[in-house]
C-alpha cells in the first residue's frame, strides 16, 4: 500500500467514525427530547398512544379526584377549548391545585387518558412556563369568543 492509499484509508475511517459518532449522538438527542402539547392538539390527535411528551394546561376545578388508601389522583386539565383526563400515583408538589396552572410528563394510554410521570406546578403567582400561556391564553380568547357569539 503507498503511502498516499494509507492516507486516504486514514481519512476515510476517520469520516466513518466522526458520521457514526453523530448519528448515534442525533439519535440519542431524539430520545431523551420531550416535545410539549396543550389539550388542544391532543384532542386533534397529533400525539399518538404511548409517545412520552409534556402534556401542560390549567387543573379544571372541581376535577381532582383522590383514590381512598392509595397516592392515585385523578384530574382533567384543559386549554378552555379542550380537556385531557389525567392519572398520577404519586406525590402531588405542594403547590398543585385546582384552577392553577400545570406541566406533566408522561404519555397518552389506549383509552386517551394521560398517564403521568411528573407533575410540575408553577411556583409562584406570577410564572407560567411560556408554551403554557400562549396555549392558554390562546384558549381564553376562543372561549370568550364562543361565549360572546363569536365563531372561531
Amino acid at each position: 500500500m503507498t503511502p498516499r492509499q494509507r492516507r486516504m484509508t486514514l481519512v476515510a475511517v476517520i469520516v466513518a467514525g466522526v458520521a457514526l459518532a453523530g448519528t448515534l449522538a442525533l439519535r440519542a438527542f431524539r430520545d431523551n427530547v420531550m416535545f410539549y402539547f396543550d389539550p388542544t392538539k391532543v384532542a386533534a390527535g397529533e400525539v399518538q398512544a404511548g409517545q412520552r411528551f409534556r402534556l401542560g394546561g390549567m387543573v379544571e376545578k372541581g376535577s381532582l379526584m383522590r383514590t381512598p388508601g392509595t397516592l392515585e389522583v385523578n384530574f382533567i386539565v384543559t386549554d378552555f377549548k379542550h380537556r385531557v383526563p389525567v392519572r398520577y400515583a404519586n406525590v402531588l408538589p405542594d403547590l398543585f391545585k385546582e384552577g392553577a396552572g400545570m406541566v406533566a410528563h408522561g404519555r397518552l394510554d389506549a383509552s386517551g387518558t394521560f398517564v403521568a410521570d411528573e407533575v410540575l406546578a408553577k411556583h409562584d403567582e406570577n410564572y407560567m412556563p411560556p408554551e403554557v400561556a400562549r396555549s392558554l391564553a390562546a384558549g381564553k380568547d376562543a372561549a370568550d369568543s364562543k361565549a360572546a357569539g363569536g365563531s372561531y
